[in-house]
């Protein structure tokens, strides 16, 4: 593997999303707005599990809110796009190894969490009273930052099957009910039972009571549940990737 021309392709990755306000301020905006709005405004009160406040609690959340948006729309907004317009057909006929372009995006996916997930933790401390061991934080930000493959995997997906036109309104239509539903804007406890037995089988969910679990905000009993629901949801948007990915190469070596 040429290292140096994996770290060029993230380096020029880097470079054009930051030229991409539409996607650079959205994508560390939303979170932080709503963190602002609901986990500084009510951070003070309980939440009725773990004993820890809701300012605390919305961290967790928050943060898996602000991972889906930064993998998700990293991934299939501009893959489909680049598909779409033929730029990813020039790239394939340049030295860059295909693994190099799948690297930038993953992470650029990875600093764009990095950065939102650090920013919830400053107003968190600096503005909601948060306190919590540097081993906690640590794990959850872990936590964070593995998840983010998950929702890399169905940006993924999304790329390589839908169109430069589509993909945004589909990526919307996956995440903000699945961020409702999994109660990553409203706590799940809060949320009436239906919508809690829904959340079971969505990834949003699983990462959220994972990065709750880290910081004593929840139950740790159905940590493994969590762990292997985050596996099938990946494993499934992968081969719905690779799906994609085969039926483009089809396309154009057939």
């Amino acid at each position: 593997m040429n290292l140096r021309l994996y770290l060029l392709e993230i380096k020029y990755e880097f470079l054009k999303v930051l030229r991409t306000p539409a996607y650079a301020v959205p994508t560390i905006a939303f979170p932080t707005i709503f963190y602002i709005f609901f986990g500084i405004a009510f951070g003070r009160q309980q939440a009725p599990h773990g004993g820890v406040t809701l300012a605390k609690y919305l961290l967790a959340t928050y943060g898996t809110f602000g991972v889906m948006g930064a993998s998700l729309f990293g991934f299939a907004v501009t893959i489909a796009m680049e598909r779409g317009y033929g730029w990813l057909e020039v790239k394939r006929t340049s030295p860059m190894p295909i693994g190099a372009y799948f690297v930038a995006k993953m992470a650029m996916a990875v600093i764009f969490s990095a950065t939102v997930v650090l920013l919830l933790y400053i107003l968190g401390y600096t503005m909601g009273g948060v306190s919590m061991p540097p081993s906690a934080a640590a794990s959850m930000f872990g936590i964070l930052m593995t998840g983010a493959l998950t929702f890399s995997a169905l940006g993924l997906a999304i790329g390589y099957l839908a169109g430069p036109t589509s993909a945004a309104p589909i990526v919307n239509l996956v995440f903000m009910p699945m961020s409702f539903l999994s109660g990553l804007w409203i706590p799940i406890f809060a949320l009436p039972k239906f919508i809690q037995k829904i959340a079971l089988g969505l990834p949003a969910f699983h990462l959220s009571q994972l990065a709750l679990t880290s910081i004593g905000a929840t139950n740790d009993a159905a940590t493994a549940q969590h762990v292997i629901g985050l596996l099938i949801a990946t494993i499934v948007f992968l081969a719905l990737a690779y799906f994609g990915y085969r039926r483009d190469e089809g396309k154009m070596y057939g």
